[in-house]
């Protein structure tokens, strides 16, 4: 599961890698709590143009697929499980052709123990970005005028996958990771190549985690409207 994440550094030297041919002026600024409904940065191959034009657009956590009556159905999506993009119509026309990369610094997740519920903050140990797989849809909303620039809606979900390794003690799923390599294929809008594409980021994922680190951080970051980089410090160890 991904619930919130960070995204701490500018969003154009986190994706500089994937060769971003245009960066949308509406941004958001760097947040340290992004939690579902709000805004981030994604990746995107834009297949109105040959060749399809890699975009760095804002969008709204919590996809909401073309067909839906109203926005509110991206409340419950935030997350898609890669196991079930198929059997699932919110997400199964994204996955075919419309799937994003999420540059983030890292993510929060939680573990439950005798205590609690305790916090986690998880990023690259070399410091760098993490970029997760995700999917993305446009939605039209009919109660707006067709000249009103906020009828359409850019959304979003991350994927997740079941936990391996070092993350497994931390929560049962976690967000499905990707390298450089496989950003570029799974970035590309064919929808006959998905499931191809799906499966080799399955396969890397696991050798992903294992350079990422994991430390306790303050419960403050349960509060959506608390957001500064306090809430990435780790805990001091008893």
């Amino acid at each position: 599961m991904c619930g919130r994440f960070v995204v701490a550094d500018p969003a154009v030297e986190l994706v500089g890698a994937l060769n971003i041919d245009h960066v949308s002026d509406l941004l958001p600024p760097p947040s340290y709590n992004i939690a579902p409904t709000a805004t981030a940065a994604i990746v995107l191959d834009s297949a109105k143009t040959e060749p399809p034009t890699r975009r760095l657009e804002p969008a709204r956590w919590g996809l909401v697929p073309s067909w839906a009556k109203d926005a509110g159905v991206g409340v419950r999506a935030f997350n898609a499980r890669a196991e079930e993009l198929e059997s699932k119509p919110t997400f199964r026309d994204s996955f075919h052709d419309r799937r994003a990369i999420v540059p983030v610094t890292g993510y929060y997740e939680w573990t439950r123990t005798a205590e609690g519920t305790v916090p986690h903050f998880i990023r690259p140990t070399h410091g760098g970005p993490l970029m997760l797989a995700g999917l993305y849809s446009w939605w039209r909303d009919a109660a707006r005028a067709d000249d009103d620039p906020q009828r359409w809606l850019l959304s979003f979900t991350i994927l997740t996958r079941g936990a391996t390794g070092m993350l497994l003690p931390v929560h049962d799923r976690m967000p499905l990771f990707v390298d450089t390599d496989v950003a570029e294929v799974w970035l590309e809008p064919d929808a006959d190549a998905a499931q191809e594409v799906l499966d080799a980021a399955l396969d890397a994922a696991p050798e992903l985690a294992e350079t990422l680190e994991v430390r306790a951080v303050s419960p403050a970051v349960g509060n959506a409207r608390n957001d500064s980089p306090e809430l990435i410090r780790p805990l001091p160890i008893p």
